[in-house]
C-alpha cells in the first residue's frame, strides 16, 4: 500500500479510531529478552489462547524499568494501566488467570510507569517526561501502523507539503535543540550549514555507534521506536536537499538492526521512504552500515571514514562535515536521540520544546542510570533536573543503604559529580562548570566502596585501548597517564606523579586531534580535583581507603571474633589459611593472593581488610 498526501491523513485517523481492547505489552528489548521475556511472552500467548480471552498480546521495546525486567504492562480500554515487574512464566500465567479473567489487578510486583503525563498543578513534570522515549514500551516496533496511529510520519507530511525547508530549519533553530551525542552543538545551525552549501549530492547520517561503557540509550530507541529516526532523517533529507541517508550502527546491536531493517521495509511499502515519498517529487533512501565496535568511530569524521570503507580515524576540522563530509559532500550527522526529537518539534512547535528544560539547554535528556543505584534503567528527564532528583526520586537511592560518593557522566570523556554538587542542574553548561560533561547519556553511580583511582584507571584503559593512534598526544599521553595511575594503585606512586598527570592532561586537551584524546584526561583531572586526599592516601600512606586496590590490601583474621568455623580456609583458592576447628585461623600473607573470598564468606565479621 502506497500512501499519498491525499490518503495519509484519513488512514492515520482510521488507525487512531480503531477499536480498543485490553492489551498485554511485554518488554522485549535486549534487556528484557536477556532476563527471560521470550518465555514470558510464549506463556501469555498460550494462556490467552487457551482461555479464549479478548486481549491483544504484543512485544514492545524497553519501558526503562531495567531493574525489574522482564516487565509486562496491562492496558485496559478505559485507559487504566498496570505495570508488573520481574515476571516469569509462572507469574505470567497468574496474571492471565487473575487479572485478565477477573479484571482485578494483582497487588504484588507492581511498578510505577514512567509516563509522560505525571505533572503537578503548575504543569511541571513530577519525575520523567518522555519525548524521545514516547513510543518505547508503548508500540510494537515492528508494526508501522502502531507508529502512524501515534502521530507517526505526520511531521514528515507537514515538512513535505506545508512548510518550506527554510521554515523547517528555523523551527529547529528556535527550538534550541542541541546535539545529544555529547558536544551539544545546535542542531538547526548544523542543518542550515548543509542546506546553504551548494552541492550536487548531500547526505544524512545517523550516528548509532554508541560506545560509552554502561550506555544503551540509542540502542533502546532503535529497538523500541525505529520509525522516529527514519522519519526524522527523511525530514532532514528534504530540508537540506539530500537524497541519501546512512545509519551507522555497531554490529553488536543485532536486535536494533533487525528492527531497523523491518521498519525500513515497511516504510518503503507505505511510500514513506524511497521513491516519490507520499506521492511527492522527493525521493530519499536509507542504508545501514555496520561498525565493528571501535569507540573512536563515534567521532563524526572517523565514522564518515568508516562508512567510506576506510579505517576509522579522525580528520582535522575545519572543514566540518556539514560543509564537507561523506565523500567530500555536505553531510548532516546527528545521533539517535537527537533525531528522535525532530518529529515532535515539527508537530508541537519550537515554543513547546524550548519551554522544557533550561534557557540554554532545551528539551529532555535520556540517561542510562547504572551502578550502585536501586532502580537502574533508562530515564528521560527535563534538562535542568538535579542529580539529587535523579538519584533519589527516580533511582530510588543508593543500593544497600550505602553513602553516595560520586556520579560519572559522559563516560570515558566525562568527569565525576560529587555530593556537594547533588543540587546542580544537569545541563550542558552546569556540568562543564564542575568539570564533567553531558556526553551521550551514561550515568554511573558510585558509593563509598568505590575507589576513584580504580574507576579512573578503568576509563583511561578503555580510551587507551580505543585510541586510533593517529596523534601522539593521545597515543603517548594516554598510555603514560595510565602507567602512572597503575603505579599509584599498586602503592608505587610518588607525590610528583600528580603534577605529571596534570601537565600531560592539559597537553592532551590542547593538542589531541579529536574529542577522544581531548577528553580522555577528564576522569583523572576531575577525580584529582575532588578526591586529592584519596590519591595521596595511595601515594603517601600506601593505602586504598575504599579497599579496592588489591596490591594495597591486607586480609587478616580478628582473634576475638574468629570462632574456627573453617569456612574461610575451605573457600581459599590457594590454601593459605590454616587453623583447626573451633580455633583461631591465620592467613599466610606470603601466599595470599588477596582475592577476598575469605572476607566474603565469613559470617562473623572476623576477616578484616585494610
Amino acid at each position: 500500500m502506497k500512501l499519498t498526501k491525499e490518503t495519509f491523513a484519513s488512514y492515520q485517523e482510521t488507525l487512531r479510531n480503531a477499536g480498543r481492547r485490553t492489551t498485554v505489552l511485554v518488554g522485549m528489548g535486549t534487556c528484557g529478552i536477556a532476563a527471560g521475556a521470550e518465555a514470558v511472552y510464549k506463556r501469555f500467548e498460550k494462556e490467552i489462547a487457551a482461555k479464549g480471552l479478548d486481549a491483544e498480546l504484543k512485544p514492545t521495546g524497553c519501558l526503562g524499568l531495567c531493574y525489574s525486567e522482564p516487565t509486562v504492562e496491562i492496558k485496559t480500554p478505559d485507559g487504566k494501566s498496570t505495570v508488573y515487574g520481574k515476571v516469569d512464566a509462572a507469574f505470567a500465567e497468574r496474571i492471565v488467570s487473575e487479572h485478565l479473567e477477573t479484571g482485578n489487578a494483582l497487588t504484588v510486583n507492581i511498578y510505577e510507569t514512567p509516563a509522560a503525563d505525571l505533572f503537578d498543578d503548575n504543569g511541571k513534570p513530577l519525575k520523567q517526561q518522555r519525548i524521545v522515549l514516547r513510543n518505547c514500551g508503548v508500540i510494537n516496533p515492528e508494526k508501522i501502523d502502531e507508529y502512524i496511529a501515534r502521530d507517526g510520519y505526520a511531521a514528515l507530511e507537514n515538512a513535505l507539503f506545508d512548510m518550506t525547508p527554510d521554515q523547517v530549519v528555523q523551527k529547529i533553530i528556535d527550538s534550541g535543540l542541541r546535539g545529544r551525542g555529547g558536544a551539544g552543538f545546535p542542531t538547526g545551525r548544523k542543518w542550515q550549514f548543509t542546506k546553504n552549501t551548494p552541492s550536487d549530492q548531500k547526505y544524512i547520517v545517523c550516528n548509532a555507534d554508541e560506545g560509552d561503557p554502561g550506555a544503551y540509550m540509542d540502542r533502546s530507541v532503535l529497538e523500541g521506536d525505529p520509525h522516529s529516526v527514519l522519519e526524522a532523517m527523511t525530514i532532514a533529507g528534504h530540508t537540506v536537499g539530500a537524497s541519501k541517508g546512512f545509519i551507522y550502527i555497531r554490529a553488536e546491536y543485532p536486535l536494533a538492526i533487525d528492527r531497523l531493517n523491518t521498519a525500513m521495509k515497511q516504510a518503503r511499502e507505505y511510500g514513506l521512504l524511497g521513491e516519490n515519498i507520499l506521492g511527492s517529487d522527493f525521493s530519499f533512501g536509507i542504508e545501514i552500515r555496520l561498525g565493528a565496535g571501535a569507540f573512536v568511530c563515534g567521532e563524526e569524521t572517523a565514522l564518515l571514514a568508516s562508512i567510506e570503507g576506510k579505517r576509522g580515524m579522525p580528520a582535522p576540522r575545519p572543514p566540518f562535515p556539514a560543509v564537507k563530509g561523506l565523500w567530500g559532500k555536505p553531510t548532516v550527522i546527528n545521533n539517535v536521540e537527537t533525531w528522535a526529537n525532530i518529529p515532535m518539534i515539527i508537530l508541537k512547535g519550537s515554543e513547546w520544546f524550548s519551554s522544557i528544560g533550561t534557557e540554554n539547554s532545551s528539551g529532555t535528556k535520556v540517561f542510562a542510570l547504572t551502578g550502585k543505584i536501586n532502580n537502574s534503567g533508562l530515564i528521560e528527564v527535563p534538562m535542568g533536573t538535579t542529580l539529587r532528583n535523579i538519584i533519589y526520586d527516580i533511582g530510588g537511592g543508593i543500593a544497600n543503604g550505602r553513602k553516595f560518593k560520586a556520579a560519572q557522566t559522559g563516560g570515558p570523556s566525562g568527569g565525576c559529580i560529587t555530593p556537594e554538587f547533588l543540587d546542580t542542574p544537569i545541563d550542558y553548561e552546569s556540568l562543564q562548570t564542575i568539570g564533567s560533561m553531558m556526553g551521550s547519556g551514561g550515568m554511573i553511580i558510585m558509593d563509598e566502596d568505590d575507589c576513584m583511582i580504580d574507576v579512573t584507571k578503568f576509563y583511561l584503559e578503555f580510551t587507551v585501548d580505543e585510541s586510533c593512534g593517529k596523534c601522539a598526544p593521545c597515543r603517548i599521553g594516554g598510555r603514560t597517564c595510565y602507567n602512572i595511575l597503575d603505579r599509584i594503585s599498586k602503592g608505587k606512586g610518588e607525590p610528583e606523579d600528580l603534577r605529571k598527570l596534570k601537565d600531560i592532561g592539559h597537553a592532551m586537551r590542547k593538542a589531541s586531534l579529536c574529542g577522544l584524546g581531548q577528553t580522555a584526561p577528564n576522569p583523572f583531572m576531575s577525580t584529582m580535583k575532588y578526591f586529592e586526599e584519596e590519591y595521596r592516601a595511595h601515594i603517601v600512606d600506601k593505602k586504598c581507603p575504599a579497599g579496592k586496590c588489591k596490591d594495597l590490601l591486607t586480609y587478616s583474621i580478628d582473634a576475638e571474633k574468629c570462632v574456627g568455623c573453617t569456612a574461610c580456609a575451605r573457600k581459599c583458592p590457594v590454601s593459605c589459611i590454616s587453623g583447626e576447628v573451633k580455633k583461631l585461623h591465620v592467613i599466610d600473607q606470603s601466599q595470599c593472593i588477596k582475592c577476598g573470598q575469605c572476607f566474603t564468606v565469613c559470617k562473623f565479621d572476623a576477616v578484616k581488610k585494610g
